[in-house]
């Protein structure tokens, strides 16, 4: 007898920050396509922040706003 895996939901912190994550992801691959540059240091520590500040934020909203696990 096997549980049924829980299906994700918009109230779970680790799936908010995940598709913010995707998200900020897919915007920098479309920056980075406009752009014919590679990158420099200066610009992969901005990509590393444009992509875990967001989802970083984005699980804390939904920890706090979700629902309590008490």
């Amino acid at each position: 007898m096997s549980a049924d895996p829980p299906t994700p939901a918009w109230t779970m912190p680790e799936y908010v920050a995940t598709i913010v994550a995707v998200l900020a992801t897919g915007g920098l691959v479309f920056y980075s396509a406009l752009t014919d540059a590679g990158l420099t240091v200066d610009e992969v520590v901005v990509v590393g922040l444009t992509i875990t500040l967001p989802a970083t934020l984005a699980y804390e909203l939904a920890r706090r706003v979700g629902p309590s696990s008490q």
